[in-house]
């Protein structure tokens, strides 16, 4: 039988209990030897503890917007996101994105995602990933919705969008999303506000900005809300129109160098803001088809074109041209760039093609190999989930 004694609802074990609608501030007990419970709903504000728990039509769990996530929730706490219509389960530290049937991956350690690129005469929908404190070779993740080349990546600490690119003869508008903590497929997100191909992107925690492309050249700059599936919507403009650049950002600015043709230029804007762009300074080398990456203070400008090994860093708070870093370990252009707050990789680019090598931004150095990704290839995309946009 069932006895409600101070509100708390008490089973005796190996009795049966039928009831319409139970309501009670908590639920104990281990129900190890009940038979039958019959219960047309269960309403609590408490805990309820048990070994299993079994449904045969649905269990509707937590539920509801992005505010209402529960403050000190328990590792491995989940709940849906009915703001975003996605599951989420906690992983200590943040509510993370969950795909269904997919590889949960140690966020703590900071995944960091390559995507796209081009490898003759394949478009490749490629999309692979490392784990940026570990040294070693990057392992299949999933693939884009679109195979494509001279794409663009920017990230939030729990989503990786990628935005452009080229499949001949002509530039794309497509954005595709993926969850970094977990392996899969990416899905469709949006559309850029113009179809376009070498292009860059930087991102702060909540808002990432597209800059720049091609063809014609653009100064165009766009943006979305990374954690809301919709189209750009119109930022402002660079001061010079050019393709073929690289961005990178602090939690607040956002910091665009370099471009076609041979182009030194560096201009930023403030994330949060929508405006035109204003000039920083110049790169120590005027390239284009180089890579950026950033600490939430450092930025650090990587490879190009006329084929060069060359790195240069600027500090993000404060405008002025770039100081040389060191070198890549390899020579190429068309690489990708992603980072943690401490350690930025360059990956990809010709004529390499697969190459992965790494620096630690705080310290002026040459860049050391890291591994190898699983597709060699040229004009790829990356984004993390630890880089300087997010501290």
């Amino acid at each position: 039988m069932a006895i409600k004694i101070n509100n708390i609802i008490v089973i005796d074990d190996g009795k049966n209990v039928d009831a319409g609608i139970v309501t009670a501030t908590s639920f104990s007990g281990d129900g190890s030897g009940i038979t039958d419970i019959a219960i047309g709903n269960i309403n609590t504000t408490g805990i309820i503890t048990a070994s299993t728990l079994q449904a045969t039509n649905s269990l509707n769990g937590p539920s509801g917007v992005s505010s209402d996530r529960p403050v000190g929730a328990s590792s491995g706490s989940i709940r849906w996101n009915t703001e975003f219509n996605v599951l989420e389960i906690y992983d200590g530290t943040d509510w993370r994105e969950v795909t269904l049937g997919a590889t949960f991956l140690n966020s703590t350690n900071i995944p960091a995602v390559f995507g796209g690129g081009f490898e003759s005469p394949i478009y490749q929908n490629t999309l692979d990933y490392i784990t940026i404190a570990s040294q070693s070779n990057a392992t299949d993740f999933g693939d884009l919705t679109v195979g494509r080349r001279e794409l663009a990546a920017c990230s939030s600490s729990t989503r990786g969008v990628f935005g452009g690119g080229y499949v001949a003869p002509a530039g794309y508008n497509t954005i595709d999303y993926i969850t970094i903590a977990t392996t899969g497929d990416a899905n469709y997100f949006g559309d850029l506000t113009v179809a376009r191909y070498d292009l860059a992107a930087c991102s702060s925690s909540t808002r990432g900005v597209f800059g720049g492309g091609s063809i014609p050249t653009r100064n165009i700059l766009d943006y979305i809300t990374i954690a809301s599936q919709s189209n750009a919507i119109d930022f402002g403009d660079l001061t010079v129109a050019r393709s073929q650049l690289a961005a990178c950002s602090s939690s607040t600015r956002g910091v665009f160098g370099g471009g076609a043709t041979t182009n030194n230029t560096i201009d930023y804007i403030t994330i949060s803001s929508q405006s035109n762009a204003t000039n920083f300074g110049d790169l120590t080398v005027g390239r284009r088809e180089l890579a950026a990456c950033s600490s939430s203070t450092r930025g650090v400008f990587g490879g190009g074109s006329p084929t060069t090994n060359t790195l240069d860093y600027i500090t993000i708070a404060t405008t002025g041209d770039a100081t040389y870093f060191g070198d890549l370990t390899v020579s190429r252009f068309g690489l990708a760039a992603c980072s943690s707050s401490t350690r930025g990789v360059f990956g990809g680019g010709s004529p390499t093609r697969n190459t992965l090598d790494y620096i630690t931004i705080a310290s002026q150095s040459n860049a050391i190999d890291f591994g190898d990704l699983t597709v060699g290839r040229t004009n790829l995309a990356a984004c993390s989930n630890g880089h300087g946009g997010l501290s």
